[in-house]
């Protein structure tokens, strides 16, 4: 979420946050690594022998499960769970030899903390472009992409390597997401009232598509790719977008005066789940042959924001940005089953997952901070010290074929 001038007073100081938008020359990343004094002399060329298994995965994609998919997407593993390939610690072999690590974009420091999340310590920091946002596994996951909005640029992260190439100059990209077949990027430029189609590789522009709302910020794809819902955060919208066509369907307007945040498909693809900052929960949209239709509001808490699917797909993690809390949505009866509350409050952000799924990474945005949080028993496991503003982290690598994009979803 960025500043907006539509929002104001009392509700403006605790949920918005530092981000905005703007022009300006790409900027070009430092590729040294500076070694935190908090942690040790960071050597970044360890691999996968001090991270997570890799099993090999367990299930052979199926297209006649359902013989509507967009063209080109690899079919799911499962009638019943889109996240199925996102088991614990099924990591593809792509990613075998990639680094664990938390890479933390620092909006409010222009850089990018990288954390052992072995040993909860701080390796080192490198600068990037200006206001990063998000960092996003690409599509084939050989690429990490760390969203410089007002750097209006994209820099890459080898996560073999762990270290930052040479900046790419995009406009305006505050999030970023992969077409399921991996054809198209997805940037949400959201100061430019855009859905920028890129070239997955190059980030070279394919075709530009207006959108009739403000503030494009995150998205999710149905079950079989063909369309995608985009939240819509100033004008209290939602777009119900057809990926083949990049054609913009519908606009859904949300009642009052919500700010819709993280957008997240249920395992079973049949329901829509919409993060609201000012709504204080989570608003529940129905999947039809036309179009997402709302069904209610599922209270949460606070300044709801990030949605995450837990490994075994039966729970949803909400994080809870104006309270410091994360509650668990049960998929099976729709219902809160337990909020959990930071030790000393805080302000949970966005984030992701362990490979394992024991583990859930969140930044602490107005804190400085990146909490490690027990998902079985909502225990605080470590709380990091890291630069101004922490947004969207990432947690590399993640189980699963290829990436949706953002901090990292994964089919």
């Amino acid at each position: 979420m960025r500043r907006s001038a539509a929002v104001v007073g009392v509700a403006a100081a605790l949920l918005l946050s530092a981000c905005g938008s703007g022009t300006g020359p790409a900027s070009s990343a430092s590729s040294t690594l500076t070694p935190s004094a908090a942690g040790p002399s960071a050597s970044m060329s360890m691999d996968m022998s001090s991270g997570p298994s890799t099993p090999s995965m367990q299930a052979t994609p199926d297209s006649s499960l359902d013989p509507t998919l967009l063209p080109g997407m690899p079919a799911p593993l499962s009638r019943t769970n889109l996240y199925a390939a996102d088991a614990p610690n099924a990591l593809s072999p792509t990613v075998a030899h990639d680094l664990y690590r938390v890479y933390v974009p620092n909006t409010g420091s222009d850089s990018v903390t990288v954390i052992d999340p072995k040993t909860y310590r701080v390796l080192g920091s490198f600068a990037v472009g200006h206001q990063p946002q998000h960092v996003v596994p690409s599509w084939d996951l050989r690429t990490l992409w760390v969203n410089n909005d007002l750097g209006n640029s994209l820099t890459p992260i080898d996560p073999r390597t762990g270290r930052p190439g040479r900046a790419v100059s995009v406009a305006d990209p505050y999030n970023l997401y992969f077409t399921p077949d991996g054809k198209h990027a997805v940037v949400m430029a959201s100061k430019l009232h855009r859905l920028d189609f890129r070239d997955p590789h190059t980030m070279a522009m394919q075709r530009s598509v207006p959108v009739p709302c403000a503030g494009v910020n995150h998205a999710d794809w149905t079950a079989n790719g063909r369309y995608f819902l985009v939240s819509c955060e100033f004008s209290h919208q939602l777009l119900w977008v057809d990926t083949e066509r990049e054609k913009v369907l519908k606009v859904l307007h949300l009642p009052g005066a919500s700010m819709p945040q993280d957008v997240k498909i249920s395992p079973d693809g049949r329901t829509f789940y919409v993060a609201d900052m000012m709504s204080n929960g989570v608003w529940v949209y129905k999947v039809t042959p036309r179009g997402p239709v709302l069904q209610h509001l599922l209270h949460t808490g606070t300044g709801a924001h990030g949605l995450y699917v837990s490994r075994d797909a039966t729970e949803l993690f909400v994080s809870i940005r104006g309270e410091g809390s994360i509650s668990v949505v049960d998929f099976a009866t729709g219902a809160v089953r337990v909020t959990w509350k930071i030790p000393g409050g805080g302000s949970p952000d966005m984030g992701n997952l362990s490979p394992d799924g024991r583990t859930l990474w969140l930044s602490g945005r107005y804190d400085g901070v990146v909490y490690a949080i027990d998902t079985t028993t909502g225990a605080l496991r470590a709380k990091i010290r890291v630069g101004t503003q922490p947004h969207g982290l990432t947690v590399w690598p993640q189980p699963g074929r290829y990436s949706l994009g953002h901090t990292g979803i994964m089919r």
